[in-house]
């Protein structure tokens, strides 16, 4: 009789082991259909991990979960942030990723030329901040000091590139590492260049943002860039549409004749020498562009008929010809 307990003990004892083999090494029905996205916050206890992957569908087992972080002395080990489960990942898969602390990483394109509105909206696209926090973290006086950054804003500092980030980060700490991006960008040459040129990295990066948003065709800015130079040596208005755009707030938008006579301190056609600060964020061809002109003389430039380059122009007779030529192009189309 005593055989024939032990017997059965050693059954039940093998099937509980059984059991709880298989709640760890079996995926749960939701992850065998597709990979899961989980988020867990921060100063969550292994318990309240648990149930929320329970309730989430990864896993089939608080209890199995819990026992493997233990077994696996992962428990104060765990890590918050934004997973992603693969497909027929088992319990300990669960365990190892939470513990290894691989989160989720968001690409964010931030191309050249693009304004601080522009990726303020691309951070909310993406779920990493609110645009409105992204626009009031870049006008902080304190960032700004912490950051090294002149001007009103990070406008401009914010080097255009593609990155990675993952959901609970600050906005500070994503504008902070733009912005490092771009000081790892400038090399000593540059800057020493810029500085021959009477320009320090705000007035570099205010030019450059220029020549970006001017720049249809990459190869043209620094014939655009030589334009500007030649205007600036002659005090002349630069008469550059996109600071009038970013004066007025109609981002890569037609402008009207009100819109070109506003009275603001970025229309460089009312006010001359260069705006205050960046309108956008150039990238690292543009900056070059900007301590590097052309050796040409030309003084003005307008958008060819097919709208793809510019046609640069040493007169105004020349250049009212070539305005005259693009303004018939656009009432045929």
């Amino acid at each position: 009789m005593r055989l024939r307990s032990l017997t059965l003990a050693g059954f039940i004892g093998l099937a509980a082991t059984g059991g709880a083999a298989w709640l760890a090494l079996s995926p749960a029905p939701a992850v065998q259909a597709g990979p899961l996205v989980v988020e867990i916050p921060a100063h969550q206890s292994a318990l309240a991990i648990a149930s929320r992957l329970s309730e989430a569908g990864v896993v089939r087992s608080r209890v199995a979960f819990l026992g493997l972080t233990a077994v696996r002395g992962s428990i104060r080990q765990l890590k918050a942030g934004e997973y992603e489960i693969p497909r027929d990942a088992s319990t300990l898969d669960v365990v190892d990723l939470l513990a290894s602390g691989r989160v989720r990483q968001h690409l964010v394109l931030h191309p050249e030329g693009a304004t601080l509105s522009e990726l303020a909206r691309a951070l909310e696209s993406a779920r990493l901040a609110r645009a409105e926090d992204v626009i009031r973290a870049a006008g902080n006086e304190r960032l700004r000091q912490a950051l090294d950054v002149s001007g009103p804003s990070l406008e401009g500092y914010l080097f255009p590139d593609t990155y990675q980030f993952v959901r609970g980060l600050s906005v500070e700490e994503i504008l902070g590492r733009m912005v490092q991006r771009l000081r790892s960008k400038l090399t000593p040459e540059l800057l020493a260049r810029a500085q021959a040129r009477g320009l320090d990295l705000h007035r570099l990066l205010t030019l450059a943002s220029i020549i970006e948003r001017e720049a249809v065709d990459p190869s043209e800015q620094r014939l655009i860039s030589a334009v500007f130079w030649n205007r600036l040596a002659l005090d002349m208005p630069l008469q550059a549409d996109p600071t009038v755009q970013y004066a007025v707030a109609r981002e890569r938008r037609a402008l009207t004749r009100a819109d070109l006579v506003t009275d603001h301190p970025y229309n460089t056609y009312v006010r001359r020498g260069l705006p205050p600060g960046p309108i956008a964020n150039p990238g690292l061809a543009a900056i070059a562009a900007a301590v590097d002109p052309a050796p040409v003389k030309y003084l003005y430039f307008v958008a060819r008929e097919d709208g793809r380059r510019h046609h640069f122009s040493l007169t105004v007779a020349e250049h009212n010809a070539a305005v005259a030529r693009y303004r018939l192009s656009r009432r045929q189309e």
